[in-house]
């Protein structure tokens, strides 16, 4: 432990990147979680006295063209993008693991099926299609969203398990294992999945970076959480024609995006050059 822990301060030290975002996921979970104490005014609060004030001591961030706190609403955004972007990435990451270990565990005809026809099948749409399609179809709603952004979100999941599987099953302790008389789930429960889950952890915090991003884009499109909920695409919709006068109401949501993507990615790599043996070797962790 005492090693890992050296090892993810130097990386710290080497990437303060890193360090960065992870600060920064650290003030999104506290705004997400703390919202209601943090934020200073209602985010569905309309002040129509106040519309399109610019940045003040009284709302540092301004309002929006209905007079609400763009501020309160950027906090209360957090709480969106961190649940659909959990969600997506959990049930992304489930679907993705059973599929994607059964292919690989027992290869074959399951194996040609999974990997030639089904994930070419949902690779062949983009993602973020299938999604708008299911949502335009079923309704906005956080239960939707989440469910329409996984549809697509597996495959990348299942693809990676399916390649380790595929390494691992062939190790000399699995056909131990398997000698002992060790059933095919607990092979793949306690052999194999503890031993590939590194590039999982490392696919899984990327993977919030796009999802968070997603959904974003949907909330932009109309196809997201319904209003009055605050959402940071949601706003970049609602700022969009007030682009010129007003750029405030497009500024701060758009730069929570990015530093919510930018951070998750950060993360992502350093959590690579820390479980990755041969990346801490070239960069002397």
């Amino acid at each position: 432990m005492a090693a890992e822990t050296i090892s993810f301060r130097r990386i710290l030290r080497r990437n303060p990147l890193a360090g960065i975002g992870l600060l920064f996921v650290v003030l999104l979970a506290i705004c997400a979680i703390f919202a209601p104490w943090l934020a200073p005014q209602d985010p569905a609060h309309i002040q129509l006295a106040t519309r399109l004030a610019h940045p003040s001591w009284s709302q540092v961030f301004g309002s929006d063209a209905l007079g609400r706190d763009i501020f309160s609403r950027v906090i209360y955004g957090s709480r969106i993008s961190l649940l659909v972007g959990s969600c997506v990435v959990a049930a992304s990451l489930g679907i993705g693991l059973l599929i994607g270990s059964i292919a690989g565990y027992y290869g074959g005809p399951i194996d040609r099926f999974v990997n030639i026809i089904l994930m070419n099948a949902f690779m062949s749409f983009p993602g973020i299609l299938i999604a708008i399609a299911f949502v335009a179809f079923r309704g906005p709603g956080i239960f939707n969203l989440v469910f329409a952004l996984s549809l697509g979100g597996w495959v990348g999941y299942a693809r990676l398990i399916r390649a380790q599987v595929l390494a691992a099953r062939e190790k000399e302790y699995v056909e131990a294992a398997r000698a002992l008389g060790a059933t095919d789930t607990r092979i793949l429960l306690r052999h194999i999945l503890p031993n590939i889950v590194q590039p999982v952890i490392v696919q899984a915090a990327i993977g919030m970076a796009g999802a968070i991003l997603a959904e974003a884009t949907m909330s932009f499109l109309g196809l997201g959480v319904p209003p009055p909920i605050a959402s940071w695409g949601a706003m970049l919709n609602d700022g969009r024609l007030h682009l010129f006068d007003a750029p405030h109401l497009v500024l701060f949501p758009a730069l929570a995006v990015m530093l919510a993507v930018l951070s998750f990615n950060f993360i992502g790599d350093a959590l690579r050059d820390m479980l990755d043996p041969r990346s801490r070797i070239e960069a002397g962790l």
